[in-house]
């Protein structure tokens, strides 16, 4: 199961409460104030684990707790600490938090997400609640003219609240295109991903990344998400739940259909694709994008892909085969150049 948003509460262990003591031994029996410190609260926090891939583990674990401090002892015996507890998230996830305010215009609760934290570095940490500090016994207010103070301080709760958990896939480069148009042929093609592949549409139910490789030591990622129809971007179909997956994409691949199979039009499919994602994102809008003509080894190419290049003049166009391969070397050195990275082994 792929999940790629969760709403969890999360809080940190609260400081362990101060003790309010006095010595009491056979040979002092009106012994001072003993009594200890409470031990701090734990602290939660998000790891960044590249083996992991979905949030699906929040599912049914949607409050994230850490552990209390100890209260304080007697003869000044400080209380445990609580202990950290650290949970993993897959790299690009993005972590908000929920809050609502009341609206005096419409009288309803409207909720807002805050950003807090980006986790896109593999293996970073970030503490998400902090626990709460532990309270000072009673030994601490003992003075000259104050030998049996009554006085202990109680810990401070740990840091709590409700937040959202989104996960943006991380990759250079986004195959974008209608159902069918031979996306996830193309990451095969061009990458050690094995995604699912039939001749029906929607194959794709969820965003798929693959590493392509350029040289030995040079590489770069590319993500494929469910095919986009009109009216995405009003959750129409699939594409407005995985969109998101493309918004850290340098660079935009727009992969149409240039055989015009299932009576398709590969220039119409492009405008609408291109109208999903403006209306979207603007931003998203205006990277850097291509198009890729698949399907060329099919005759009822020629005449499409004519009107690509009219209707498409200044942009650049990659006529590419998936199916038989032709033009993939093309395809692939020009990715290179535009988000080929040097690797540090």
């Amino acid at each position: 199961m792929f999940v790629d948003r969760v709403t969890i509460y999360v809080k940190g262990g609260d400081g362990g409460n101060g003790c309010l003591s006095f010595r009491r031994e056979k040979y002092a029996p009106k012994g001072g104030p003993d009594g200890g410190d409470g031990g701090n609260g734990g602290s939660l926090i998000l790891l960044v684990d590249p083996s992991t891939d979905s949030l699906r583990n929040y599912v049914f674990n949607n409050r994230l707790l850490a552990e209390d401090g100890a209260k304080g002892g007697a003869t000044q015996c400080t209380g445990r600490s609580g202990k950290d507890v650290t949970y993993k998230v897959p790299p690009g996830t993005l972590v908000s938090r929920i809050t609502q305010e009341y609206d005096n215009a419409t009288h309803e609760l409207v909720t807002r997400y805050e950003p807090v934290a980006d986790l896109t570095q593999t293996n970073a940490t970030y503490v998400l609640c902090k626990g709460g500090k532990g309270g000072k016994g009673n030994v601490h207010f003992k003075t000259s003219t104050h030998q049996a103070p009554r006085e202990f301080v109680p810990g401070t709760p740990g840091e709590e609240g409700d937040f959202h958990f989104e996960l943006r896939s991380i990759a250079d480069a986004g195959f974008v295109g209608a159902p069918n148009a031979g996306k996830s042929t193309l990451l095969s093609k061009l990458s050690a991903a094995k995604p699912k592949i039939a001749n029906y549409p929607f194959t794709t139910l969820q965003p798929m990344v693959g590493v392509i490789e350029f040289g030995p030591n040079r590489r770069g990622t590319l993500a494929d998400i469910p095919g986009l129809i009109e009216g995405a971007h009003e959750n129409i179909g699939l594409g407005h739940d995985f969109l998101r997956h493309i918004m850290r994409c340098r660079v935009l691949l727009f992969v149409v259909d240039t055989a015009g199979t299932e009576g398709r039009n590969p220039v119409a499919d492009l405008e609408v694709v291109r109208t999903e994602v403006a209306l979207y994102s603007k931003e998203l809008s205006k990277r850097p994008w291509c198009i890729i003509a698949n399907k060329i080894d099919l005759p009822e190419s020629v005449e499409h892909l004519a009107v690509l290049k009219d209707r498409f003049k200044r942009i650049k166009i990659h006529p590419v085969s998936a199916e038989t391969g032709e033009g993939l070397d093309k395809l692939r050195k020009w990715l290179d150049e535009k988000i080929g990275q040097d690797v540090d082994w």
